[in-house]
C-alpha cells in the first residue's frame, strides 16, 4: 500500500508539474489541486490511503512541514523595515489577531455549548492564522499597491508564530479545566514549553546562522550545502527545545526570526530551499490534508460546525481588522480586501493535529471537525477570488485620479513572499480589467 501511495504522489506531481505553467494562469491554486486528488485516493472513493496503517508516517510529514514552514517564513520578515515602514501588519497582529482570537472564541462559546472556554480559545487561534500562499495572485500581484499586499504577506509570515502559544498555552488549561493533573503542573509545563522554545530557537538561530555565514563569506561551504545547513539549523531548534522542555515548533520559529535578521547574507539559500523541498512538503500536507482528513469529518459537519466556518472566514476576521485599521485613513474597500484575503491553510491544519494528540480534550474530534471544514472552504474561497478579488480591487485603485492623497499607495520596501513563482520569474499577472483568464 505504501508502494502505491508514492507511486500515485509521485505520477500525480510529474503530471502537475508538467501543466504548472498553465494553471499559474488560471483560477486553479496548487493547494486545490492537491487537496482534490488527495480526496480522489482517499477511503471514500480509490481507497488508496488507509490513515489506520500510514498515521506513523502522517506524523512525521506533519512534523517537518510545520517546523519547515514556520522557519522559513519567519526568516523572511525584517524587523527593522517592519518597525519602520510597516504599520499596516503591526496593526493586523498587534490589534486584529488579538481581536479575531476574541470573536472566534465567544462565538464558538455560543455555537457549541459542551465548549468549555479554553476550548473555545483553542479553536479560535487554531483558525487565526493566515496563509498568503491560498491567496498568491493577491500578495504577488503588481498591480495590488505594495503597501497593500505586503501587508498581507507579513501578517501571514508572522501570526502562525505567534498564534501557537496561545493555542498550547489554552490546551494546557483546557485539559486542566477536565479534571487531569493540578493547575500548578498545567501552568508550568505550558510555560515551560513557552518560554524555554524560544530561548532555544533564539540561540540555535542565532549561532548557527552565524557560522554558516560566516563559512560562506570565506568560501568555505558552496550554496548546496549552505541550504542543507539551514535546514539543520531548523530541525536542531526543534529538538533543542524539546531535549529542554520547551515546545520545538515554537524554536523553530524564533530560529528563522532570528536568522533572517541577523544572518540576511544567506537567507537566499533558505529561500531556495522553501520554494522547492518546502513546497513540496506543504503539498504533500494538502493531499494527506485531502486524503485522510476531510472524510471522517462528513458526519460531523452539521448545521453549527458549518455556520462557524463560515463566520470565522468572514465576520470575525473582518471584524478584527477593521477595529485594528481605525484611524489609518484607508478606504473601505482597502478594509473589504484585507478582511476577506485572510485564508485558513497549512498552520491550522497542522495545529489541529497538536489537539489530536490531547487525550484529555473531550472535544478534541468536534475541533478536528470545525478546523477540517473551515480550512476546506477558505481553500476553494480564496483559491477561486484571488485573481477576480486582485482584479477588483486593482480597478478601484486605477481609478483614483489622485494618488498622493491615499495611504494605500505609501512607498514600502518589500519582503520576500512564499512562492513568489511570478515575481521570481518576472512573469506579470494576467490582470486584465476584463476578468480572469481561464484559459489552459
Amino acid at each position: 500500500m505504501a508502494i502505491a501511495i508514492a507511486a500515485a504522489l509521485a505520477l500525480f506531481t510529474l503530471g502537475f508539474g508538467m501543466i504548472s505553467g498553465r494553471i499559474e494562469k488560471s483560477i486553479l491554486t496548487p493547494p486545490m489541486v492537491f487537496v482534490t486528488f488527495g480526496l480522489g485516493i482517499s477511503p471514500l472513493m480509490l481507497q488508496v490511503i488507509d490513515v489506520n496503517h500510514h498515521g506513523g508516517i502522517i506524523d512525521i510529514i506533519a512534523t517537518t512541514t510545520l517546523v519547515m514552514v514556520l522557519f522559513t517564513d519567519s526568516s523572511r520578515i525584517d524587523l527593522k523595515l517592519l518597525r519602520r515602514q510597516h504599520t499596516l501588519p503591526v496593526r493586523l497582529l498587534g490589534v486584529g489577531l488579538p481581536i479575531t482570537i476574541g470573536l472566534g472564541a465567544v462565538v464558538a462559546w455560543l455555537l457549541f455549548p459542551s465548549f468549555n472556554s479554553w476550548e473555545a480559545v483553542a479553536i479560535a487561534a487554531i483558525l487565526a492564522p493566515t496563509d498568503a500562499a491560498l491567496g498568491q495572485a493577491v500578495v504577488s500581484s503588481p498591480s495590488v499597491p505594495v503597501r497593500i499586499r505586503q501587508a498581507l504577506n507579513v501578517e501571514s509570515g508572522l501570526n502562525d508564530g505567534i498564534c501557537l502559544p496561545i493555542l498550547l498555552m489554552a490546551l494546557s488549561l483546557a485539559s486542566r479545566a477536565e479534571g487531569g493533573a493540578t493547575a500548578g503542573y498545567w501552568l508550568s509545563f505550558a510555560l515551560a514549553q513557552v518560554l524555554l522554545g524560544p530561548v532555544a530557537g533564539i540561540g540555535v538561530g542565532f549561532i548557527g546562522g552565524g557560522l554558516v555565514s560566516r563559512s560562506a563569506r570565506l568560501h568555505w561551504m558552496n550554496e548546496n550545502y549552505q541550504r542543507l545547513s539551514l535546514v539543520a539549523i531548523a530541525v536542531l531548534a526543534y529538538c533543542g527545545a524539546e531535549l529542554i522542555g520547551g515546545n520545538g515548533f515554537i524554536a523553530a520559529f524564533c530560529a528563522g526570526l532570528t536568522l533572517g535578521n541577523t544572518a540576511r547574507v544567506v537567507c537566499p539559500r533558505l529561500y531556495e530551499f522553501g520554494e522547492t523541498e518546502g513546497q513540496f512538503l506543504v503539498l504533500v500536507t494538502f493531499l494527506i490534508y485531502g486524503g485522510v482528513m476531510i472524510t471522517p469529518t462528513m458526519v460531523g459537519a452539521n448545521g453549527a460546525v458549518i455556520l462557524y466556518a463560515l463566520l470565522s472566514l468572514t465576520l470575525v476576521r473582518m471584524i478584527g481588522v477593521a477595529i485594528s485599521l481605525l484611524g489609518l485613513s484607508l478606504r473601505f474597500d482597502t478594509q473589504l480586501f484585507l478582511g476577506w484575503f485572510g485564508p485558513r491553510g497549512i498552520a491550522s491544519v497542522l495545529y489541529v493535529l497538536l489537539v489530536l494528540d490531547q487525550d484529555g480534550l473531550p472535544n478534541r474530534d468536534l475541533i478536528f471537525t470545525i478546523v477540517v471544514v473551515t480550512v476546506l472552504l477558505s481553500v476553494f474561497a480564496h483559491g477561486v477570488t484571488a485573481f477576480s478579488g486582485a482584479n477588483w480591487y486593482a480597478r478601484r485603485m486605477n481609478s483614483i485620479q489622485d494618488t498622493s492623497q491615499v495611504v494605500e499607495h505609501d512607498s514600502v520596501d518589500e519582503m520576500p513572499v512564499r512562492t513568489p513563482y511570478r515575481a521570481q520569474h518576472g512573469e506579470m499577472l494576467e490582470m486584465s480589467a476584463s476578468g480572469v483568464n481561464l484559459t489552459f
